[in-house]
């Protein structure tokens, strides 16, 4: 039946329309004879003929004003295959009138019919009419998904309003080739009924029995008000089953209305982070960017990038990239002048380690706020060309910074990371100095320095997610360094609103710490985002390990014991004390070790040790 409607149903509105209008005439007809065939006790023979006749020469009239009030009513242009009680309700009020009208002509001309003949041709045409408009919605609810071929068959996690939605558009629709078969859901008042008639067959802890029991092939997580920490609990519980799962965002798409199969999109593995996503409104914190020249280094890079995107949406005087590496820096360049084409857009080439070029863009622009973001950030690499890291990461900052004190910039925020804290590594370790370099030019400097740190962003350029998906979609293998080894997590919008919020709290010298919840195993990480594409751990994709790599440690920290914490207005932000260092010394041995990296000397570990006190390399000896 569902594809004799589909197959054979013509397209064209216009000739819908004039079917629609056919099947009215002859609702109308039916209904008028009805009013007096069921007055008479449905019997032809009894119906007096002056009763027929005031019928029969009312009729054109009759039909003639319902079709118009029908046109008005927009009859004939509602969506009935998605048809529901307000549209219900439409029907019986356009037949209401259609009824007073012939009430009304039939008095006014004089034409006798029993009082109760009204009464029944209304509620004929009623009946009529409402069979009529909704009959292709009942077709297609009886049979539409059952008589799809090798249809999907679906669990919806979430019998409420999302949940009906979905499984309404899904009911309705001829595209979507997929059969719900179950609901689940937590409220024990929804338990064992029905809706839609559609089961309700049990909560989240009967997902991998009901997955069995009724043979899913995908499971749809519709419930947008759940936090995080709820979402990644019922997500944990579907990843049993190896179904597909797919989820509903969140709930400001049921507040607009939004609610489809179309807004469905797969689990991503943010979704497993365990925690809400840091919120800023950056409306109310970004005032301090309007009307400002703010330079971005490393702008072409997954923070650098992601930086300007947020600045360049908050009306700055001028926006400035700088980078040294020329594909990125004009990838974004495109981006912004499309989508802000009335932007004042600078993009330069160039890298943080020339002191001439570096101080030639801020004597011609003059900066009032500088987001570093450049530097090396790979760790093996960085391993095996230490004299570089220095080179970039150290002195990149150092001669920035003190180009932006030269030429008055008010704001200078420095991108950090959670290696920074006890390294082992060189990057850590340039890291860390880079802080202190930031301190040291806070304490003799007009503008206001601050520090950014913070742990793996996910999705960034050489982070283990990306090497993760192309391992995936090789066949394998996944390849781990330690099967204990656990990293802290945040996405880039995150990364990227505490370093603007940063910029908006900065008094100077502050290092800013957001609090990211608790850490995630790297090896779950793997076998979460395995399942997620639809494989089996170790059966269809192999997870090897691979051995822990120069310079990394099996868990990351962010703050120093003696850094403390203090608090700030965004209670997921804070503030660690910074520990105090001589300066004087300080910049005394960055002289030497700059020409202990410019020289490319085998001793830059042992410089940097001496330097930085917490950093403790393996087989170096202090």
């Amino acid at each position: 039946m569902y594809e004799f409607l589909e197959k054979y149903l013509p397209r064209d509105k216009r000739v819908r329309m004039g079917i629609l209008m056919t099947a009215d005439v002859l609702a109308l007809c039916l209904a008028s004879f009805l009013g007096l065939f069921v007055r008479f006790d449905l019997n032809i023979s009894k119906i007096p003929p002056e009763y027929a006749r005031a019928a029969l020469e009312f009729l054109p009239y009759y039909i003639l004003a319902s079709l118009v009030i029908f046109f008005l009513a927009r009859m004939y242009s509602t969506m009935w295959s998605v048809a529901g009680v307000r549209e219900a309700l439409h029907v019986v009020a356009a037949c209401g009138l259609a009824s007073l009208v012939q009430i009304a002509g039939m008095v006014l001309l004089q034409l006798s019919v029993p009082r109760s003949f009204f009464l029944v041709s209304f509620a004929a045409l009623c009946a009529e009419e409402l069979g009529i408009r909704l009959s292709y919605r009942v077709v297609i609810s009886l049979f539409g998904n059952h008589s799809r071929k090798a249809a999907k068959r679906i669990m919806i996690v979430g019998a409420g309003t999302s949940g009906s939605v979905i499984l309404k558009e899904m009911t309705t629709s001829s595209l979507v080739n997929g059969c719900v078969v179950c609901f689940v859901d937590d409220d024990k008042n929804k338990a064992g009924k029905f809706l839609n008639g559609v089961p309700v067959a049990g909560n989240r802890n009967d997902i991998p029995r009901l997955a069995v029991e009724y043979k899913i092939d995908e499971i749809y997580i519709a419930i947008p008000s759940a936090s995080a920490k709820e979402r990644k609990a019922i997500i944990e519980i579907c990843r049993e089953t190896g179904c597909q799962v797919k989820i509903l965002p969140g709930i400001y798409q049921l507040i607009n209305g939004e609610v489809s199969i179309a807004k469905l999109r797969n689990v991503e593995i943010e979704d497993l982070l365990g925690r809400d996503p840091i919120r800023v409104n950056l409306d109310e914190i970004m005032g301090y960017v309007s009307g400002k020249v703010v330079l971005v280094t490393g702008g072409g890079g997954s923070i650098g990038s992601e930086l300007c995107r947020q600045v360049a949406s908050h009306n700055p005087k001028q926006l400035i990239i700088f980078d040294i590496y020329e594909n990125n820096a004009y990838d974004i360049q495109l981006e912004l002048k499309e989508k802000y084409p009335d932007l004042d857009l600078v993009v330069l080439i160039g890298s943080v380690r020339n002191t001439h070029r570096i101080e030639t863009v801020f004597e011609k622009y003059r900066p009032d706020i500088v987001y570093h973001a450049a530097a090396h950030k790979h760790v093996p690499l960085m391993e095996d060309s230490p004299n570089e890291a220095i080179k970039n990461n150290v002195f990149g900052t150092y001669k920035t910074a003190k180009a932006a004190d030269k030429y008055g910039t008010s704001r200078f925020v420095l991108i950090s990371t959670d290696k920074a804290v006890n390294p082992t590594n060189i990057m850590g370790a340039s890291k860390r100095m880079c802080e202190m370099v930031v301190q040291m030019m806070n304490a003799r400097s007009k503008t206001d320095f601050v520090a950014v740190r913070f742990g793996n962003v996910l999705g960034s350029n050489g982070s283990v997610i990306p090497l993760f998906k192309k391992q995936i979609e090789q066949g394998g293998p996944v390849t781990v360094t330690h099967p204990d080894i656990i990293r802290y997590f945040m996405t880039i919008p995150e990364a990227v609103s505490l370093v603007l919020q940063a910029g908006a709290y900065a008094k100077g010298g502050e290092i800013f710490v957001l609090d990211m919840g608790e850490p995630m195993k790297i090896l779950d990480l793997a076998k979460n985002l395995i399942r997620l594409s639809g494989y089996t751990p170790d059966v269809d994709i192999p997870i090897v390990f691979t051995g822990l790599r120069p310079g990394e440690k099996l868990y990351e920290e962010l703050l120093m014991n003696e850094e403390g914490m203090q608090d700030t207005p965004n209670k997921l932000i804070h503030i660690g004390k910074p520990i105090e260092f001589d300066m004087e010394r300080f910049e005394g041995q960055l002289e030497e070790l700059y020409v202990t990296a410019n020289e490319d000397g085998d001793g830059i570990r042992e410089d940097v040790m001496r330097i930085v006190g917490t950093y403790h390399p393996a087989g170096v000896k202090a």
